[in-house]
């Protein structure tokens, strides 16, 4: 008998973009206008979390439940993206550079807005 051994490397989650009703991907629009570099900072991240989940601290934080952030620290500024996990899914809802301590309730809010059309 054969037995498989789990594999650290193994993917854990499937990353998708939310999707709008029209169709629009704002996380995927949002990643599209940030650097070269600042889009891979944050894909590294988000690719940590893909890989590592479940994850806490530094690289994600729960926000409430089923929201947790990926914490990307860029050269000037901080980028948040915002997630839930649904059916081994790894479901990017909103993404922003953080400007103050608190993560800003408008944000949090659309993310919440996005959640509950999943």
């Amino acid at each position: 008998m054969v037995q498989s051994i789990p594999d650290d490397n193994a993917l854990r989650l499937k990353v998708v973009f939310y999707r709008s009703e029209r169709g629009n991907e704002p996380v995927r629009e949002w990643l599209k206008s940030l650097s070269p570099d600042e889009k891979r900072i944050i894909g590294e991240d988000i690719k940590t979390v893909q890989f590592g989940w479940p994850l806490g601290m530094p690289v994600v934080r729960k926000m409430e439940p089923s929201l947790w952030e990926v914490r990307s620290r860029l050269s000037g500024w901080i980028a948040r993206v915002l997630f839930t996990v649904k059916d081994g899914m790894m479901v990017l809802l909103h993404g922003f550079i953080k400007k103050s301590d608190k993560t800003p309730l408008d944000d949090l809010a659309l993310a919440r807005q996005r959640l509950a059309q999943l």
